[in-house]
Protein backbone atom coordinates (compact mmCIF):
# COMPACT_ATOMS: atom_id res chain seq x y z
CA UNK A 1 0.00 0.00 0.00
CA UNK A 2 1.31 3.34 -0.86
CA UNK A 3 0.08 6.74 -0.90
CA UNK A 4 -0.95 7.13 -4.29
CA UNK A 5 -2.64 3.64 -4.41
CA UNK A 6 -4.51 3.75 -1.22
CA UNK A 7 -8.07 3.31 -2.48
CA UNK A 8 -10.65 2.83 0.26
CA UNK A 9 -14.46 2.24 -1.18
CA UNK A 10 -16.46 4.98 0.80
CA UNK A 11 -19.63 2.46 1.51
CA UNK A 12 -17.18 0.01 3.43
CA UNK A 13 -16.03 2.98 5.36
CA UNK A 14 -19.83 4.36 6.05
CA UNK A 15 -20.45 0.60 6.87
CA UNK A 16 -17.46 -0.34 9.45
CA UNK A 17 -17.50 3.34 11.31
CA UNK A 18 -21.14 2.76 11.51
CA UNK A 19 -20.23 -0.27 13.93
CA UNK A 20 -18.19 2.15 15.76
CA UNK A 21 -20.71 4.52 16.37
CA UNK A 22 -23.68 1.69 17.67
CA UNK A 23 -21.29 0.71 19.91
CA UNK A 24 -22.18 3.82 22.31
CA UNK A 25 -25.33 1.63 22.94
CA UNK A 26 -22.97 -0.90 25.19
CA UNK A 27 -25.41 -3.91 25.34
CA UNK A 28 -27.01 -2.68 21.65
CA UNK A 29 -25.01 -2.57 18.84
CA UNK A 30 -27.12 -2.49 16.06
CA UNK A 31 -29.46 1.16 16.42
CA UNK A 32 -28.11 2.81 13.35
CA UNK A 33 -28.46 -0.37 11.25
CA UNK A 34 -32.01 -1.25 12.54
CA UNK A 35 -32.87 2.75 11.31
CA UNK A 36 -31.37 2.36 8.42
CA UNK A 37 -33.44 -0.52 7.09
CA UNK A 38 -36.53 0.80 8.91
CA UNK A 39 -36.03 3.92 6.59
CA UNK A 40 -35.48 2.11 3.46
CA UNK A 41 -38.67 -0.04 4.14
CA UNK A 42 -40.52 2.71 4.64
CA UNK A 43 -39.31 4.89 1.92
CA UNK A 44 -39.77 1.98 -0.32
CA UNK A 45 -43.43 1.94 0.83
CA UNK A 46 -43.53 6.43 0.39
CA UNK A 47 -42.73 5.87 -3.41
CA UNK A 48 -38.83 6.41 -3.05
CA UNK A 49 -36.56 5.21 -5.87
CA UNK A 50 -34.02 2.39 -4.89
CA UNK A 51 -31.52 5.12 -5.16
CA UNK A 52 -32.98 7.09 -2.63
CA UNK A 53 -33.70 4.32 -0.23
CA UNK A 54 -30.01 3.53 -0.62
CA UNK A 55 -29.56 7.12 0.93
CA UNK A 56 -31.96 6.59 3.83
CA UNK A 57 -29.32 3.17 4.81
CA UNK A 58 -26.50 5.36 4.80
CA UNK A 59 -28.60 8.36 6.89
CA UNK A 60 -29.50 5.46 9.12
CA UNK A 61 -26.05 4.17 9.40
CA UNK A 62 -24.76 7.74 10.44
CA UNK A 63 -27.66 9.75 11.93
CA UNK A 64 -25.75 9.64 15.75
CA UNK A 65 -22.36 10.55 14.74
CA UNK A 66 -23.04 13.65 16.93
CA UNK A 67 -23.11 10.71 20.01
CA UNK A 68 -20.45 9.30 21.80
CA UNK A 69 -21.76 9.59 25.61
CA UNK A 70 -23.42 6.47 27.11
CA UNK A 71 -25.17 9.23 29.13
CA UNK A 72 -26.65 10.74 25.81
CA UNK A 73 -27.64 7.65 24.19
CA UNK A 74 -29.48 5.98 26.88
CA UNK A 75 -31.64 9.87 27.56
CA UNK A 76 -32.30 9.29 23.65
CA UNK A 77 -33.40 5.66 24.34
CA UNK A 78 -35.72 6.33 26.68
CA UNK A 79 -37.27 9.47 26.74
CA UNK A 80 -39.50 10.34 23.57
CA UNK A 81 -38.65 13.96 22.93
CA UNK A 82 -35.50 14.79 25.12
CA UNK A 83 -34.94 18.70 25.51
CA UNK A 84 -31.79 18.17 24.77
CA UNK A 85 -31.57 15.85 21.89
CA UNK A 86 -30.36 19.13 19.32
CA UNK A 87 -27.54 18.75 20.41
CA UNK A 88 -25.93 15.85 18.88
CA UNK A 89 -28.41 16.50 15.88
CA UNK A 90 -26.16 19.80 15.10
CA UNK A 91 -23.31 18.64 16.28
CA UNK A 92 -23.46 15.89 13.39
CA UNK A 93 -24.20 18.43 11.04
CA UNK A 94 -21.33 20.32 11.99
CA UNK A 95 -18.94 17.44 11.38
CA UNK A 96 -20.51 16.45 7.95
CA UNK A 97 -21.43 19.38 6.37
CA UNK A 98 -18.00 20.35 4.97
CA UNK A 99 -16.85 16.58 4.17
CA UNK A 100 -17.94 16.86 0.32
CA UNK A 101 -18.63 12.24 0.18
CA UNK A 102 -21.19 12.69 2.91
CA UNK A 103 -22.11 16.47 3.04
CA UNK A 104 -25.43 15.18 1.34
CA UNK A 105 -26.70 13.56 5.03
CA UNK A 106 -25.80 16.62 7.06
CA UNK A 107 -28.90 18.40 6.80
CA UNK A 108 -31.21 15.67 7.38
CA UNK A 109 -29.03 14.64 10.23
CA UNK A 110 -29.41 18.41 11.51
CA UNK A 111 -33.26 18.11 11.72
CA UNK A 112 -33.47 14.23 12.55
CA UNK A 113 -34.99 14.98 16.16
CA UNK A 114 -37.51 17.88 14.76
CA UNK A 115 -40.94 17.52 14.90
CA UNK A 116 -42.53 17.44 11.44
CA UNK A 117 -45.30 20.72 12.94
CA UNK A 118 -41.95 22.60 13.00
CA UNK A 119 -40.37 21.11 10.39
CA UNK A 120 -43.25 21.62 7.77
CA UNK A 121 -43.09 25.55 7.95
CA UNK A 122 -39.25 25.34 6.93
CA UNK A 123 -40.03 24.14 3.89
CA UNK A 124 -39.17 26.61 0.73
CA UNK A 125 -37.32 28.77 3.39
CA UNK A 126 -34.57 26.93 4.81
CA UNK A 127 -35.20 23.37 3.67
CA UNK A 128 -36.35 21.57 0.28
CA UNK A 129 -39.20 19.34 0.97
CA UNK A 130 -37.43 16.20 0.51
CA UNK A 131 -34.56 17.12 2.98
CA UNK A 132 -37.82 17.68 5.50
CA UNK A 133 -39.47 14.29 4.68
CA UNK A 134 -35.40 12.54 4.98
CA UNK A 135 -35.26 13.98 8.37
CA UNK A 136 -38.33 13.02 9.64
CA UNK A 137 -38.31 9.80 8.60
CA UNK A 138 -35.30 9.11 10.33
CA UNK A 139 -37.06 10.46 13.20
CA UNK A 140 -39.84 8.26 12.99
CA UNK A 141 -38.06 5.17 12.83
CA UNK A 142 -35.98 6.00 15.36
CA UNK A 143 -38.24 6.49 17.75
CA UNK A 144 -39.96 3.11 16.61
CA UNK A 145 -36.53 1.71 17.37
CA UNK A 146 -36.82 2.99 20.81
CA UNK A 147 -40.15 1.49 21.56
CA UNK A 148 -39.27 -2.03 19.92
CA UNK A 149 -35.75 -2.16 21.47
CA UNK A 150 -37.04 -3.89 24.92
CA UNK A 151 -38.37 -6.41 22.80
CA UNK A 152 -35.68 -7.75 20.87
CA UNK A 153 -35.09 -10.60 22.93
CA UNK A 154 -37.89 -12.55 21.33
CA UNK A 155 -41.25 -10.64 22.24
CA UNK A 156 -41.74 -8.12 19.94
CA UNK A 157 -44.57 -9.32 17.71
CA UNK A 158 -46.66 -8.91 21.15
CA UNK A 159 -46.15 -5.77 20.68
CA UNK A 160 -46.18 -4.26 17.44
CA UNK A 161 -49.75 -3.12 17.56
CA UNK A 162 -48.80 -1.22 20.39
CA UNK A 163 -46.06 0.20 18.79
CA UNK A 164 -48.05 0.98 15.33
CA UNK A 165 -50.72 2.93 17.47
CA UNK A 166 -48.46 5.12 19.44
CA UNK A 167 -46.92 6.55 16.09
CA UNK A 168 -50.92 6.72 14.58
CA UNK A 169 -51.09 8.99 17.47
CA UNK A 170 -49.00 11.07 16.90
CA UNK A 171 -48.94 12.07 12.92
CA UNK A 172 -49.37 15.84 12.04
CA UNK A 173 -47.75 16.82 15.50
CA UNK A 174 -43.59 15.05 15.42
CA UNK A 175 -44.35 13.07 12.37
CA UNK A 176 -46.02 14.12 8.59
CA UNK A 177 -49.02 12.26 8.32
CA UNK A 178 -48.10 10.76 4.77
CA UNK A 179 -44.84 8.87 6.19
CA UNK A 180 -47.05 7.71 9.19
CA UNK A 181 -49.08 6.04 6.46
CA UNK A 182 -45.73 4.83 4.39
CA UNK A 183 -44.83 2.99 8.02
CA UNK A 184 -48.22 1.51 8.94
CA UNK A 185 -48.47 0.00 5.57
CA UNK A 186 -44.62 -0.73 5.55
CA UNK A 187 -44.72 -2.67 9.20
CA UNK A 188 -48.17 -4.63 8.20
CA UNK A 189 -45.99 -7.11 7.00
CA UNK A 190 -43.69 -9.52 9.29
CA UNK A 191 -40.84 -9.42 6.65
CA UNK A 192 -40.69 -5.72 8.08
CA UNK A 193 -39.55 -6.38 11.80
CA UNK A 194 -37.92 -9.66 10.91
CA UNK A 195 -35.02 -7.70 9.30
CA UNK A 196 -34.22 -5.72 11.74
CA UNK A 197 -32.86 -9.31 13.31
CA UNK A 198 -29.20 -9.68 13.58
CA UNK A 199 -28.57 -12.27 10.54
CA UNK A 200 -31.46 -10.13 8.56
CA UNK A 201 -29.51 -7.20 9.09
CA UNK A 202 -26.13 -8.36 8.11
CA UNK A 203 -27.11 -9.80 4.72
CA UNK A 204 -29.42 -6.79 3.65
CA UNK A 205 -26.55 -4.21 4.62
CA UNK A 206 -23.75 -6.62 2.81
CA UNK A 207 -26.22 -6.33 -0.46
CA UNK A 208 -26.19 -2.45 -0.23
CA UNK A 209 -22.61 -2.12 0.40
CA UNK A 210 -21.92 -4.50 -2.89
CA UNK A 211 -24.84 -2.01 -3.92
CA UNK A 212 -23.48 0.80 -3.92
CA UNK A 213 -21.50 3.05 -6.36
CA UNK A 214 -17.84 2.65 -6.12
CA UNK A 215 -16.72 4.98 -4.76
CA UNK A 216 -13.52 5.39 -3.25
CA UNK A 217 -11.72 7.85 -1.10
CA UNK A 218 -8.75 10.29 -2.13
CA UNK A 219 -6.21 9.90 0.89
CA UNK A 220 -7.17 13.75 1.85
CA UNK A 221 -11.04 13.00 2.20
CA UNK A 222 -9.35 9.78 4.08
CA UNK A 223 -7.53 11.92 6.54
CA UNK A 224 -10.58 14.30 6.69
CA UNK A 225 -12.91 11.56 7.86
CA UNK A 226 -10.41 9.91 10.31
CA UNK A 227 -10.52 13.24 12.18
CA UNK A 228 -14.15 13.70 12.32
CA UNK A 229 -14.60 10.47 14.27
CA UNK A 230 -10.93 11.19 16.29
CA UNK A 231 -13.55 14.28 17.23
CA UNK A 232 -16.14 11.56 18.01
CA UNK A 233 -14.18 9.46 20.21
CA UNK A 234 -12.14 12.49 21.95
CA UNK A 235 -15.64 14.14 23.10
CA UNK A 236 -16.32 10.99 24.79
CA UNK A 237 -15.21 12.83 27.88
CA UNK A 238 -13.55 16.23 28.41
CA UNK A 239 -10.52 14.41 30.02
CA UNK A 240 -10.03 12.82 26.61
CA UNK A 241 -10.37 16.42 24.53
CA UNK A 242 -7.82 15.83 21.01
CA UNK A 243 -6.09 13.04 22.64
CA UNK A 244 -6.13 11.11 19.34
CA UNK A 245 -4.91 14.22 17.39
CA UNK A 246 -2.47 14.49 19.98
CA UNK A 247 -1.05 10.71 19.89
CA UNK A 248 -1.24 11.44 16.52
CA UNK A 249 0.71 14.55 15.89
CA UNK A 250 3.51 12.94 18.46
CA UNK A 251 3.47 9.74 16.46
CA UNK A 252 4.02 11.49 12.96
CA UNK A 253 7.06 13.45 14.61
CA UNK A 254 8.49 10.39 15.71
CA UNK A 255 8.09 8.85 12.86
CA UNK A 256 9.68 11.62 11.17
CA UNK A 257 12.79 11.68 13.32
CA UNK A 258 13.22 7.75 12.50
CA UNK A 259 12.96 8.68 9.24
CA UNK A 260 9.77 6.71 8.42
CA UNK A 261 8.26 5.98 4.70
CA UNK A 262 5.51 7.86 3.37
CA UNK A 263 3.59 4.94 3.18
CA UNK A 264 4.39 3.92 6.93
CA UNK A 265 3.14 7.43 8.01
CA UNK A 266 0.14 7.46 6.14
CA UNK A 267 -0.48 4.12 7.90
CA UNK A 268 0.29 5.46 11.49
CA UNK A 269 -1.84 8.64 11.31
CA UNK A 270 -4.61 7.12 10.17
CA UNK A 271 -4.41 4.22 12.81
CA UNK A 272 -3.26 7.08 14.96
CA UNK A 273 -6.63 9.00 14.98
CA UNK A 274 -8.65 5.61 15.16
CA UNK A 275 -6.91 4.19 17.68
CA UNK A 276 -9.58 4.61 20.75
CA UNK A 277 -12.54 3.99 18.42
CA UNK A 278 -13.80 0.96 20.78
CA UNK A 279 -13.67 3.38 23.72
CA UNK A 280 -16.85 4.29 22.55
CA UNK A 281 -18.27 0.83 23.87
CA UNK A 282 -16.65 2.07 27.34
CA UNK A 283 -19.62 3.53 29.92
CA UNK A 284 -18.90 6.97 30.68
CA UNK A 285 -18.58 6.60 34.45
CA UNK A 286 -16.21 4.01 34.25
CA UNK A 287 -13.75 6.35 31.46
CA UNK A 288 -14.72 9.63 33.76
CA UNK A 289 -13.97 7.53 36.76
CA UNK A 290 -11.83 9.46 39.73
CA UNK A 291 -9.51 6.94 40.68
CA UNK A 292 -8.28 3.71 40.21
CA UNK A 293 -10.55 1.33 37.91
CA UNK A 294 -11.25 -2.17 39.75
CA UNK A 295 -10.53 -4.85 38.34
CA UNK A 296 -13.94 -5.59 36.32
CA UNK A 297 -13.88 -1.78 35.05
CA UNK A 298 -10.35 -2.80 34.12
CA UNK A 299 -11.12 -5.41 32.24
CA UNK A 300 -14.47 -3.38 29.97
CA UNK A 301 -11.63 -0.95 29.13
CA UNK A 302 -8.98 -4.05 28.06
CA UNK A 303 -11.95 -4.53 25.32
CA UNK A 304 -11.76 -1.26 23.27
CA UNK A 305 -8.40 -2.17 21.44
CA UNK A 306 -10.14 -5.19 20.47
CA UNK A 307 -12.91 -3.59 19.49
CA UNK A 308 -10.97 -0.79 17.21
CA UNK A 309 -9.47 -3.87 15.39
CA UNK A 310 -12.67 -5.74 14.73
CA UNK A 311 -14.14 -2.27 13.41
CA UNK A 312 -11.16 -1.23 10.81
CA UNK A 313 -10.20 -5.02 9.63
CA UNK A 314 -13.28 -5.08 8.19
CA UNK A 315 -12.35 -2.27 5.89
CA UNK A 316 -10.50 -3.92 2.67
CA UNK A 317 -7.23 -1.71 2.55
CA UNK A 318 -7.09 -1.06 6.23
CA UNK A 319 -5.50 -4.75 7.40
CA UNK A 320 -2.04 -3.11 8.07
CA UNK A 321 -4.09 0.05 9.80
CA UNK A 322 -6.15 -2.28 11.70
CA UNK A 323 -3.10 -4.05 13.55
CA UNK A 324 -1.08 -0.95 13.93
CA UNK A 325 -4.36 0.53 15.76
CA UNK A 326 -4.95 -2.46 17.49
CA UNK A 327 -1.23 -3.37 18.89
CA UNK A 328 -1.38 0.52 20.80
CA UNK A 329 -1.63 -1.73 24.29
CA UNK A 330 0.82 -4.74 23.51
CA UNK A 331 4.14 -4.36 25.43
CA UNK A 332 7.39 -5.30 23.95
CA UNK A 333 7.65 -8.41 26.78
CA UNK A 334 3.97 -9.77 25.61
CA UNK A 335 2.21 -8.90 29.13
CA UNK A 336 0.31 -6.21 26.85
CA UNK A 337 -3.44 -6.68 25.53
CA UNK A 338 -5.73 -7.95 23.58
CA UNK A 339 -3.18 -10.36 21.66
CA UNK A 340 -0.10 -10.97 24.30
CA UNK A 341 2.40 -10.10 21.08
CA UNK A 342 6.05 -9.73 22.18
CA UNK A 343 8.26 -7.10 20.39
CA UNK A 344 9.43 -9.11 17.65
CA UNK A 345 5.40 -8.93 16.08
CA UNK A 346 5.35 -5.52 16.26
CA UNK A 347 5.56 -3.39 13.39
CA UNK A 348 7.54 0.33 13.79
CA UNK A 349 4.32 1.71 13.38
CA UNK A 350 2.49 0.24 16.20
CA UNK A 351 5.32 0.53 18.73
CA UNK A 352 5.99 4.19 17.65
CA UNK A 353 1.63 4.66 18.33
CA UNK A 354 2.22 3.28 21.68
CA UNK A 355 5.40 5.29 23.25
CA UNK A 356 2.83 8.32 21.39
CA UNK A 357 -0.39 7.17 23.55
CA UNK A 358 1.42 7.07 26.61
CA UNK A 359 3.25 10.24 26.22
CA UNK A 360 -0.14 12.35 25.55
CA UNK A 361 -1.95 10.23 28.25
CA UNK A 362 0.83 11.17 30.99
CA UNK A 363 0.86 14.97 29.52
CA UNK A 364 -2.68 14.79 29.63
CA UNK A 365 -4.95 15.90 32.81
CA UNK A 366 -7.13 12.58 34.14
CA UNK A 367 -9.97 12.27 36.23
CA UNK A 368 -7.79 11.06 38.86
CA UNK A 369 -4.45 13.48 38.02
CA UNK A 370 -3.01 16.41 36.62
CA UNK A 371 -0.72 16.08 33.59
CA UNK A 372 2.18 14.83 34.91
CA UNK A 373 5.91 17.41 33.97
CA UNK A 374 8.08 16.71 31.75
CA UNK A 375 11.05 15.36 34.69
CA UNK A 376 7.21 12.79 35.87
CA UNK A 377 6.99 11.89 32.14
CA UNK A 378 10.85 10.79 31.73
CA UNK A 379 10.76 9.06 34.81
CA UNK A 380 7.92 7.04 34.18
CA UNK A 381 9.17 6.27 30.87
CA UNK A 382 12.90 5.44 32.40
CA UNK A 383 10.95 2.67 34.06
CA UNK A 384 9.03 1.23 31.47
CA UNK A 385 11.93 0.94 29.46
CA UNK A 386 13.81 -0.98 32.22
CA UNK A 387 11.27 -3.05 32.51
CA UNK A 388 11.36 -3.92 29.61
CA UNK A 389 8.11 -2.92 28.75
CA UNK A 390 8.66 0.31 26.02
CA UNK A 391 10.98 0.27 22.79
CA UNK A 392 14.38 2.04 24.06
CA UNK A 393 15.54 3.66 20.56
CA UNK A 394 11.92 5.00 20.28
CA UNK A 395 11.90 6.97 23.77
CA UNK A 396 15.60 8.06 22.70
CA UNK A 397 13.69 10.06 20.04
CA UNK A 398 11.11 11.43 22.95
CA UNK A 399 13.71 12.67 24.97
CA UNK A 400 16.47 13.73 23.05
CA UNK A 401 13.26 16.07 21.59
CA UNK A 402 11.15 16.62 24.64
CA UNK A 403 9.82 20.24 24.22
CA UNK A 404 9.24 19.19 20.31
CA UNK A 405 7.25 16.10 21.83
CA UNK A 406 5.07 17.78 24.38
CA UNK A 407 4.77 20.84 21.77
CA UNK A 408 3.34 18.31 19.31
CA UNK A 409 0.80 16.19 22.45
CA UNK A 410 -0.85 19.43 22.89
CA UNK A 411 -0.79 20.85 19.34
CA UNK A 412 1.36 23.89 19.56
Amino acid sequence: MTASNLKTSLAQVVYALSDALDLVGVDDVAHGKRVGVMAAQCGAAYGFDRTECDFLIDLGLLHDIGVSSTQTHQHLLLEFDWDQSQGHATLGYEMLKGFVPLARLAIPIRYHHTRWDQLAPMIGASLTEQEALEANLIFLVDRVDTFAAPYYSGQLFEHVDAIRERIRGVAGTYFAPQLVAAFLKASETEAFWLALEPRALRLLLDEHVERATERTLTTQELRQLAHIFARIVDAKSHFTHEHSEGVTRLALYIAQQMGLSEDGCLRLEIAGLLHDLGKLRIPDEILDKPGPLDAHERHVMNTHSYETYQILSSITGFEEIAKIAAYHHEVPDGSGYPFHLNGDALSLEARILRVADIVQALAQDRPYRKGLSQAEIGQHLDSLVGKGKMDPEILQVVTDNFDQALAACHGN
